[in-house]
């Protein structure tokens, strides 16, 4: 077999968030994220490779196409042997009584997918999300988390509503805020991470009542501010300390 006209319609089609949503499947090319996806429970649509090795998977529709089919739907600079359709799971009842990570205006894909890949290091299974983040099954995320969206909820709400619903303590990164290496920091909370450029949004703002800083070491203490995914894995490092 090889890729038909509507296959590849179809497989661009899904870079736009429109169609992944009209559709219910997003794209996950790679071998090393394409075997965790088929791992998990999530289901697989349809598999594109030029590995063979792939043929002899049971209950999955598996094309064999060439290197140069692949390269014409790949977004890869260089395609790894298969690309897989995979469809978006239904949204599950997020688990309030847990450590959750959310995200106010994280735009960047690679930031999301690191922060997914973060939760997953941390045993954090809860990532919520703001309506204006960056879409999880956007392929750019899909390929950044290396197989951890599987293990992580990823769920975008209303987040003003979502904080102002919790009993659990919310906390976020300031600049004034206490050193976060000094503080008794709970065992539950909810951490909010904010915009790139603008951090939290002045709404968000409102509601958080516990604000930490990751001081700066550095002799002339110039850096302006630290990645939102860097900022993340420090805090999450030392929430998580507080357990040990």
């Amino acid at each position: 077999m090889s890729l038909s006209k509507n296959n590849i319609k179809l497989i661009t089609s899904l870079q736009q968030k429109k169609y992944r949503q009209k559709h219910q499947l997003f794209v996950a090319e790679g071998v090393k994220v394409v075997s965790e996806l088929l791992a998990s429970s999530l289901k697989v649509e349809q598999l594109y490779t030029t590995d063979e090795s792939f043929m002899t998977l049971k209950e999955v529709e598996v094309v064999l196409i060439s290197e140069n089919e692949l390269k014409k739907v790949s977004t890869l600079k260089k395609p790894n042997k298969v690309l897989g359709l995979f469809k978006i799971p239904k949204d599950e009842e997020i688990n309030k009584n847990s450590f959750i990570v959310a995200l106010d205006g994280v735009n960047d894909p690679g930031n999301l997918g690191t922060i997914i890949r973060l939760c997953d290091w941390f045993g954090i299974s809860e990532l919520v999300c703001s309506k204006n983040t960056v879409d999880c099954y956007n392929q750019k995320v899909v390929q950044s988390t290396m197989g951890s969206l599987t293990r992580v909820q990823v769920s975008y709400v209303d987040l003003p509503e979502f904080l102002k619903s919790t009993s659990l303590p919310i906390y976020t990164a300031d600049m004034d805020g206490e050193n976060v290496y000094t503080t008794s920091l709970p065992k539950q909370a909810v951490l909010v991470m904010g915009n790139e450029a603008n951090g939290i949004s002045p709404e968000i703002a409102d509601i958080v009542k516990n604000t930490v800083t990751i001081p700066r070491f550095g002799e002339l203490q110039q850096t302006e501010s630290l990645n939102v995914a860097t900022a993340t894995a420090i805090l999450l490092s030392e929430f998580k300390r507080e357990l040990t």
